[in-house]
């Protein structure tokens, strides 16, 4: 039988405390969900170590990632990013990081493979933001086409928020296409622009998003046959969470992330998924939520 590769370290949680706006304690139940489950009995695991300065400076300048390395990053810019800067969060941002890079590689070896952190799409060249350190899928994208492991990069990001740290450090590389499907209204105010954006209202439910991406897939190979594809599976598109718009069910979830692994891998072209956001109170549910992507990633092993 085949195994779904999945890649985590305890330390992507950096234990913030339970009522914090961003729910980090998501990261370890997910893992307890997923060792408790029927996915974990077909998953094969893989614990990263944390990703080196020059593996980070492919994707930001060397000034920022020297301070997230010894926590000293401006207050102005940890306020942009939604909490300090402090060990276990500098360690967190590494090894999620190299936990991308990770996934990516199996992938390319086996087909598939997951992240159990990753799609830190907001944090830009220069600085973090928006609950994201480092941009691990860029980061991943720089070094892989440097070592020559691919020759094209496809980015599909269906995060409820643009992915804009993304667009900006991989604007004007040919071998790399971002896509993303985002919630219109809300955060980042001030959108980049990604290679194929698609903005969606308010309220969005299952049927108009599921046929937005049946129209959207194709077109993002359309003269473009990536190596390899990066897919942000985050949850923030879901009814109940507290910083989405729009209005997908647990089906409708599940149903997006069938859609996305059927696509690449009917094409034979391997997908690497990173968590990407999801966000409640209610750390059950939102590792719940996220639990549906590496079910449905099992379907395709």
């Amino acid at each position: 039988m085949p195994f779904l590769p999945i890649v985590h370290a305890p330390d992507y949680d950096a234990n913030f405390a339970p009522d914090h706006r961003f729910p980090m304690g998501k990261y370890t139940r997910l893992m307890e969900l997923i060792r408790e489950g029927e996915t974990g009995s077909r998953a094969v695991f893989h614990a990263p170590a944390p990703a080196s300065a020059e593996w980070l400076s492919l994707a930001h300048d060397r000034a920022y990632v020297d301070q997230v390395l010894a926590c000293r990053v401006p207050v102005p810019i940890e306020r942009e990013i939604g909490f300090p800067v402090n060990e276990r969060v500098s360690l967190r941002a590494r090894l999620a990081t190299a936990g991308t890079v990770m996934a990516a590689r199996l992938a390319l070896s086996g087909g598939i493979a997951c992240n159990t952190a990753g799609g830190s799409h907001h944090a830009r060249r220069a600085q973090g933001a928006g609950f994201c350190t480092f941009n691990d899928v860029a980061v991943a994208s720089h070094l892989l086409l440097a070592d020559g492991e691919v020759e094209r990069v496809l980015v599909i990001d269906l995060d409820v928020h643009q992915g804009d740290g993304t667009a900006e450090i991989c604007s004007g590389i040919d071998a790399i296409r971002t896509v993303s499907v985002h919630s219109e209204k809300n955060y980042p105010v001030r959108k980049q622009s990604s290679s194929i954006d698609v903005a969606l209202p308010d309220g969005a439910r299952d049927e108009a998003y599921l046929e937005t991406l049946d129209w959207l897939l194709p077109r993002a190979i359309e003269d473009f046959r990536p190596d390899l594809v990066f897919y942000n599976a985050g949850v923030d598109p879901h009814e109940n969470d507290r910083l989405g718009r729009l209005s997908l069910t647990d089906q409708g979830l599940k149903d997006r992330d069938r859609r996305v692994f059927s696509f690449f891998r009917q094409r034979d072209i391997p997908v690497a998924s990173v968590l990407g956001g999801g966000y409640s109170r209610d750390v059950d549910a939102v590792a719940g939520r996220h639990l549906l992507t590496f079910e449905a990633a099992c379907e395709f092993i």
